[in-house]
């Protein structure tokens, strides 16, 4: 992953994690400018999740979804999320757009990954009832296996969905003092790092030999790029 990079790796996961790091470095005698690191964090962000998903544990069979706004080029655009019902994060994707078609990439791309949930909580949204009724449809059709065949329970309540608002303000306040993103691919790759870190922080991955890893530890099991996983 890291072959050919300017900086050593334990700089650029330092990077990848903090972010903010010009004075931390300095004072360590390497200077890294912001650019520099900006172009590190959108470049290995969507590496490290990739591989920080292999061995992301089971989520639960209850979901709470909604959308959140970021800002990009000044603009409001979206990030669909949803987490379980014990708040692991379920899956998370930016979206310029907040339509149908949005919304079934995002529930499409969750249940390709973590199979159908028994129930889902949304808010007041027709738009994503009727992406989920879909999505549910197409993917049950797909799999054939038992107990597939009974479509998703939908339950629309705006205070049962408060525990992903709750969730969605952590993330936020990682993204707030960016004050918006420069670029689409920095809004499809910063906020995958930001998401990818508060899974680690819920202990969403098993790491062998290592029930209960600091963050660093993660990022460098990840780094190191163990394909046997031992889940």
């Amino acid at each position: 992953m890291f072959k050919g990079c300017h900086f050593d790796r334990s700089v650029i996961l330092l990077c990848v994690r903090w972010r903010d790091l010009e004075e931390m470095m300095a004072e360590r005698g390497t200077s890294v400018d912001h650019s520099s690191v900006h172009r590190r964090v959108v470049r290995f962000s969507p590496l490290l999740l990739k591989r920080f998903n292999l061995r992301k544990r089971a989520v639960t069979r209850k979901w709470h979804m909604d959308e959140t706004y970021i800002k990009v080029r000044g603009q409001w655009r979206y990030l669909y999320r949803a987490i379980d019902s014990v708040g692991d994060t379920v899956e998370f994707l930016f979206s310029e757009h907040r339509d149908p078609a949005a919304a079934k990439r995002f529930f499409k791309r969750a249940l390709a990954r973590h199979g159908s949930p028994r129930r889902m909580v949304i808010d007041g949204s027709q738009t994503n009832h009727e992406a989920i009724v879909s999505c549910d449809m197409t993917h049950r059709l797909q799999v054939h296996t038992a107990g597939s065949t009974k479509p998703i329970a939908i339950r629309k309540s705006k205070y049962l969905n408060n525990r992903i608002e709750q969730d969605h303000r952590r993330i936020k306040r990682r993204i707030r003092p960016m004050l918006g993103f420069k670029s689409l691919v920095a809004a499809n790759s910063i906020p995958a790092g930001i998401e990818m870190i508060h899974m680690m922080r819920k202990r969403q991955a098993r790491f062998a030999f290592n029930p209960n890893p600091s963050l660093a530890e993660q990022f460098a099991i990840l780094a190191a790029g163990d394909n046997s996983h031992h889940l």
